[in-house]
């Protein structure tokens, strides 16, 4: 996956992981034996998420080459508890590279 090119491409992809979260949710309390690993670590990764997403929107948002908080939780997880994991590294990765401005 490509880093995105501009601020409002970047902002897009946080909102769809926040929508990823809350399938997720779903999913896992709707089959809690498949998923229960899930209902483990969802609390953090929304809170983390909804609190980035919130700072975009109010213009707050600054890249930084650290990993974002949420890291910490998506780096323990596999994909088929946590479908959605290299969208969460690419945010992390634009998040500490910034946007592709299409230098390549």
């Amino acid at each position: 996956m490509q880093r995105p090119r501009n601020a409002e491409e970047y902002v897009e992809l946080v909102r769809q992981a926040v929508l990823e979260t809350e399938e997720l949710r779903q999913a896992a309390e709707y089959d809690t034996d498949e998923m229960a690993a899930a209902l483990g670590f969802l609390d953090p990764l929304e809170a983390e998420l909804r609190k980035l997403y919130a700072t975009m929107q109010a213009g707050n948002y600054a890249f930084a080459d650290v990993d974002l908080p949420f890291m910490a939780v998506v780096d323990k997880q596999n994909e088929r508890v946590l479908p959605f994991k290299r969208l969460l590294r690419l945010i992390n990765l634009t998040h500490r590279q910034g946007l592709d401005a299409g230098d390549s």
